[in-house]
């Protein structure tokens, strides 16, 4: 089963702390700016999934976590299943139940066809995997546990003095979350 979530690490925004500071010394958090000559984004999209499965007598879990450039959409988001299917594949499973919310992306017709299309030709092949997609109700955040983790790395991957380089963050953000660096995300050309 996996818990699917997208969201943003933001170059300049602070998370939000609770901190305790001496009274004559409070703690104060500087507005961040992009350097006149960073040509980079002020926050990256990250499609993330909590992978949870069964191998011999106990359970193993990992966050897979992919960036991509631009916003969510219908066809980053099918990338992203597509790669997904192959990492489940390659932990030689044949169903993956998909847990999300019901962000427009993840409802969008282009999605649905997407994986229809896809299950049909898992099925006619007699290989490959399977998504089973589970809805959370509306407005539930507390229900899909890859919510705390994005809040808890942004704590992790957090620089308050200095604005991170793109490349920085993304290292940090898959260290944070002990995943290898892929390449971004991107919309296929032609969807299977």
């Amino acid at each position: 089963m996996g818990f699917e979530d997208e969201t943003w690490w933001s170059r300049l925004a602070q998370p939000h702390l609770k901190v305790w500071a001496e009274a004559e010394y409070p703690v104060r958090l500087i507005e961040k700016t992009l350097p006149q000559d960073d040509s980079g984004s002020k926050a990256l999209v990250c499609y993330g999934l909590l992978a949870r499965w069964q191998d011999a007598a106990d359970c193993q879990e990992k966050v897979w976590l992919r960036f991509a450039e631009g916003h969510p959409v219908s066809g980053l988001t099918i990338s992203f299943l597509m790669w997904c299917c192959a990492q489940t594949q390659a932990l030689q499973k044949r169903v993956l139940a998909l847990i999300w919310d019901n962000a427009s992306w993840h409802l969008s017709v282009a999605v649905k066809q997407w994986i229809r299309a896809h299950n049909q030709l898992v099925k006619r092949h007699g290989h490959g995997v399977r998504l089973i997609v589970c809805p959370l109700p509306v407005k539930s955040p507390w229900l899909n546990p890859i919510e705390p983790m994005w809040m808890h790395g942004k704590h992790r991957v957090m620089e308050p003095e200095r604005v991170l380089p793109v490349q920085e963050l993304v290292e940090r953000v898959c260290q944070a979350f002990g995943c290898v660096h892929e390449e971004p995300l991107t919309i296929p050309d032609i969807v299977p």
